[in-house]
């Protein structure tokens, strides 16, 4: 995979590719990630790559040239399967959302700044938005890693255990369990017995009902009827590692 990811401060991005799971994906050459500095594609002398918004109004707008000079170039190198721009107004990240984009053999991220993005940025370069939730930061820089993490640890040779991912939260509609290691017993707190029996069915099926138990507490409450509160669960949320299961299986086909 190749993600190339577009900004006005690429500093900000190298941090997140240079240390642990990300970096080893770059090292391994299974992904490359190019950052663009958006500034070398401006059309003054001056660098700028923003301007006053038509109408009036605070806040600098980053203008329509530079980057379409600079997707264009891309698009001319090879062929992207998604141009995404991150926006708080975009879909919500989500895993299978992370899962599907990690399917795909190239991306170009746009991250947005100041006040935002030229509209028509968004309607003829952008082919999906994405949001990584209800709030606003400074730029699209820190969701782009974000992004690029959900994406890259799911992409078979990445993490060494590669039937890691798929008991990660939200893989099959679930919360995580909870997790345990060494020492058994720390200041009389103790690891469930369970843990420890060697029956992998009990384990699992253990596993499975404190995965349900978190989902459940976490979803929202309604009342109904007579007033009793019940908690809102998806039928989904009982099928196991099913879901995770197929999806990796059809990752590993895709990606031979």
């Amino acid at each position: 995979m190749r993600i190339d990811i577009i900004t006005v401060v690429p500093n900000l991005l190298k941090s997140p590719f240079e240390s642990s799971i990300l970096k080893n994906s770059l090292d391994k050459g299974i992904v490359k990630v190019k950052i663009h500095n958006l500034r070398e594609y401006s059309i003054n002398k001056y660098k700028s790559v923003d301007d006053y918004q038509f109408g009036g109004g605070s806040g600098m707008v980053l203008m329509i040239e530079p980057i379409d000079k600079c997707i264009s170039k891309l698009k001319n190198e090879r062929k992207y399967d998604e141009v995404i721009y991150l926006t708080p107004d975009g879909e919500k990240l989500n895993q299978p959302i992370a899962n599907k984009f990690s399917l795909l053999k190239n991306i170009i991220i746009l991250c947005g700044h100041y006040k935002g993005v030229d509209q028509r940025i968004r309607d003829y370069l952008i082919t999906k938005e994405i949001s990584i939730g209800d709030y606003v930061l400074s730029g699209g820089e820190l969701a782009a890693a974000i992004l690029c993490d959900s994406i890259i640890r799911l992409i078979p040779g990445v993490i060494g255990d590669e039937t890691s991912a798929l008991t990660d939260s939200f893989q099959d509609n679930l919360l995580s369990s909870p997790i345990y290691t060494r020492p058994r017993e720390y200041k009389g707190w103790e690891v469930p017995k369970i843990l420890t029996s060697g029956n992998t069915r009990e384990i699992e099926k253990w596993r499975m009902e404190k995965a349900i138990e978190s989902i459940e507490s976490a979803a929202k409450t309604e009342r109904i009827g007579d007033g009793k509160i019940f908690n809102v669960v998806s039928d989904d949320a009982v099928k196991s590692f099913l879901n995770a299961s197929e999806f990796f299986i059809f990752q590993l086909e895709v990606t031979k």
